[in-house]
């Protein structure tokens, strides 16, 4: 019996300084286990297709911002997409590109928070880019009716890669900065409106709203379809083609305003606005956001502040006359 104590002791201190030897070899390892992760810059590097989307991102140095903890939503442009926006914009290379414009094209593609392909809905959402005209970040417009499409001219090709910081939409084509004449394109509202500024070979109207002929930013006050259908009840004409020429001229000038980019907190009570037709309007806050044109015909403000590189964009439902 006392052999069998003595043996018990043994067994007990053996197993004491085993365990003593163990917990002190983890103390001495002092190796950090590496944790895998997943941010939008991890996936971007990982993908062989987004080469050209890593190289940007190192080139603005937005790579340490996707590779956060903050969430974003990004629609992310692919490595044809990157050669088409280098070859329509003339620049040979990536780095040819000016890099505050390279930082703000990519910040375009960019959304605070998470935002599901199912969460988009058609209209304006914001982008995290800011343009000349304006401090404000800019618009996007976002297209639901088949697929997701933005500005006209993204078309989203695999929605929802979620990842540890958000989520990644792929697109087709790099999504430029936005100009007022953008907005006009895409949003089928503004079909009629697109119509009269084309209507005639001599119009000069698109490219004055790119900035060619009058100084930008501009402000336009954009009639809607219905607005522009309405007109045409209004003066008995079946169409904008039976209004001369440059009567139209006069109508699409008195809708713009050259030289500022007047968002809606600028707007005052009984403020007038000087036009590029060279005559004036004036708003009236006291019944929500009103226009009054030169005969005294109203049109409310139903959409404010979309926000372009060149401009803002204030939408109107019903076409302002000036005097004839």
């Amino acid at each position: 019996m006392k052999h069998l104590l003595n043996l018990k002791k043994i067994t007990a201190g053996l197993f004491f300084v085993l365990a003593f030897t163990a917990c002190s070899d983890d103390d001495d390892d002092t190796a950090v286990p590496v944790v895998e992760t997943n941010t939008i810059a991890d996936f971007v590097a990982s993908n062989d297709n987004y080469s050209s989307l890593e190289a940007a991102l190192e080139v603005t140095g937005l790579t340490s911002t996707l590779d956060g903890t903050q969430n974003y939503t990004v629609f992310a442009p692919d490595n044809d997409a990157f050669a088409a926006f280098l070859e329509d914009n003339g620049f040979s290379s990536l780095s040819q590109v000016p890099v505050d414009l390279l930082t703000q094209v990519l910040l375009n593609h960019v959304q605070m928070g998470e935002i599901m392909a199912a969460d988009l809905t058609t209209g304006y959402i914001e982008s995290m880019a800011t343009g000349s005209a304006s401090e404000e970040n800019l618009s996007m417009y976002i297209s639901t009716e088949n697929g997701v499409m933005i500005n006209g001219v993204a078309t989203v090709t695999t929605a929802d890669v979620e990842v540890d910081n958000g989520v990644i939409h792929a697109v087709d084509e790099v999504i430029g900065l936005p100009s007022v004449v953008t907005f006009a394109l895409a949003d089928p509202t503004f079909s009629n409106l697109v119509a009269a500024l084309t209507r005639e070979d001599d119009f000069t109207f698109v490219s004055t709203l790119m900035g060619t002929d009058e100084p930008a930013p501009f402000t336009v006050f954009a009639p809607t379809n219905e607005a522009f259908a309405a007109l045409l009840g209004e003066l008995e004409l079946n169409s904008l083609a039976d209004i001369p020429a440059d009567g139209l001229a006069s109508v699409l000038s008195y809708h713009v305003v050259a030289g500022a980019n007047v968002r809606s907190s600028a707007l005052t009570d009984d403020m007038e606005v000087a036009t590029l037709a060279g005559q004036s309007f004036t708003i009236d806050l006291d019944n929500g956001a009103v226009v009054t044109d030169a005969n005294g015909r109203t049109s409310e403000i139903i959409v404010t502040d979309v926000q372009a590189n060149n401009g803002v964009v204030h939408v109107i439902d019903t076409v302002l006359l000036p005097a004839m």
